[in-house]
């Protein structure tokens, strides 16, 4: 009996990519939330927890005993080669429970897994593992506007954070399906999304 199709999912920041994991997830999807499953590894008791205070230092241990994030982000800012440094001590944790989580959807009969992963493209193993891609694309005007109005967070912020991921061009030759959310309203992408769902087997 063949296996779940596993559907990649990515987008920028302020792409819409969490709203289409969750209307993927109304069509029947089971969607594997990279970045939740990150954030648990970096939360109070957090498997990455001890592995950080190691490697940076207690001053990145907030006193709930989770990473205090904005520091990071501001470290790894100044000190690029800190990223790597962080990356090594979260993505083996990740991964392995991406993969425990697959293995119990798939044992359960699931027909689609949606690995909902922000570096699908960055990380260059994904694509391999993986039956098809969906992009959520949008132009970069659009994620400067949709992240300062969620985030607070002023525009030069948000373009550093877009800058520092993979370019919209080569998110877009990653692709296999595009979907465009830009100017358009939740209905339109709701629509695009139910489209889109029979090729997925949804």
């Amino acid at each position: 009996m063949p296996g779940p199709l596993k559907l990649g999912l990515t987008g920028g920041i302020g792409s819409g990519k969490s709203t289409v994991a969750g209307l993927l997830a109304q069509h029947g999807a089971s969607v594997i939330d990279a970045d939740a499953i990150s954030r648990a590894t970096t939360a109070s008791q957090g498997a990455a927890i001890p592995l950080i205070r190691a490697a940076f230092g207690e001053e990145f241990i907030g006193p709930d005993g989770a990473l205090l994030r904005e520091r990071m982000r501001q470290h790894i800012f100044d000190n690029p080669q800190a990223k790597q440094a962080l990356e090594a001590i979260i993505h083996p944790l990740v991964g392995q429970a991406i993969a425990e989580q697959q293995r119990q959807l798939a044992q359960a009969g699931k027909k689609c897994l949606v690995f909902d992963i922000p570096l699908l493209v960055e990380s260059g193993h994904w694509r391999k593992t993986l039956d098809r891609v969906l992009v959520v694309d949008c132009s970069e005007q659009t994620q400067v506007q949709r992240v300062c109005a969620r985030s607070a967070l002023p525009a030069s912020e948000v373009q550093k954070i877009i800058a520092a991921q993979v370019s919209r061009l080569q998110r877009l030759a990653a692709a296999d399906v595009v979907l465009c959310n830009d100017g358009i309203s939740l209905d339109e992408l709701a629509a695009q999304v139910a489209e889109l769902s029979p090729q997925f087997g949804l």
